[in-house]
């Protein structure tokens, strides 16, 4: 797809090559900068790598003025697993965190979204409306119906959380049909209503979970915390019709999806 920044292209990793390029980005962003860790993180190749990372769709931005050859063109990224391939990997990602019972129960096409991050030298502009806008297309090129996917909190102590996180149970939560519920659980709605300082709160989230509650994501009941990343994680889950409508109203002039 081309943009608006002539350097910078979106699309899905081709082979190995790509796919180590993303892992070698997630570990600057989420071992280094965001201090987590993991079992698979390779510390001497300076990757941040799953067992699930091979049934993934990884949808990549890449700066094509960088060379390929040093895994440096990676400035962004984003995890994609659709339903189908459930018979090959046995669960999604985020199932040892959230029961998504209410999801499969729907008998709606799921896709789950995952390790979304951008270089730091790249955030602030276009970089994550351009890979919003190659996610709608592949969300509308397959059908999907609902995305769903762990969203983070930096930080593990629920109590420094309790204005956003109680901001989402009273306001964002999903309705009974699509309720997943975390395990381990850990309550959001540690304010009441009438406690709740929505500008504090709002300053609290995360950019990308401000993105999908301004197209009507909602949230799961409770949050999970993660020590391995060292965050507190809830479940977004958003209807894909209300993403594609959005990502098209927000595109950069002179901007397609691929």
């Amino acid at each position: 797809m081309n943009t608006d920044q002539p350097k910078l292209t979106v699309r899905l990793a081709r082979d190995a090559a790509d796919i180590q390029a993303a892992q070698r980005l997630r570990y600057r962003v989420f071992i280094q900068e965001l201090g987590g860790t993991g079992p698979l993180v390779d510390h001497a190749l300076k990757l941040e790598r799953d067992e699930l990372d091979p049934y993934f769709d990884h949808l990549l931005l890449i700066n094509t003025a960088l060379n390929p050859d040093d895994g440096q063109h990676v400035v962004g990224a984003y995890r994609l697993l659709p339903c189908d391939r459930l018979d090959q990997t046995g669960r999604f990602y985020c199932d040892h965190e959230f029961d998504l019972q209410p999801l499969r129960a729907t008998g709606r096409k799921l896709l789950e979204l995952g390790r979304s991050c951008v270089d730091e030298g790249y955030r602030g502009g276009s970089a994550m409306l351009l890979m919003w806008q190659a996610l709608a297309a592949y969300v509308a090129q397959h059908g999907y119906d609902i995305l769903f996917g762990a969203a983070s909190f930096r930080g593990t102590n629920p109590q420094a959380l309790a204005q956003p996180l109680s901001l989402l149970h009273h306001q964002h939560l999903a309705p009974p049909e699509l309720r997943v519920r975390a395990k381990d659980y850990q309550r959001l709605d540690l304010l009441a209503p009438d406690q709740l300082d929505r500008k504090a709160a709002i300053a609290q989230l995360p950019p990308l979970i401000k993105a999908y509650l301004r197209i009507g994501g909602v949230v799961g009941d409770g949050a999970f915390i993660d020590p391995e990343f060292r965050t507190t994680d809830i479940c977004l889950i958003l209807d894909t019709k209300a993403m594609t409508r959005a990502a098209h109203n927000l595109a950069p002039k002179g901007v397609t999806a691929p």
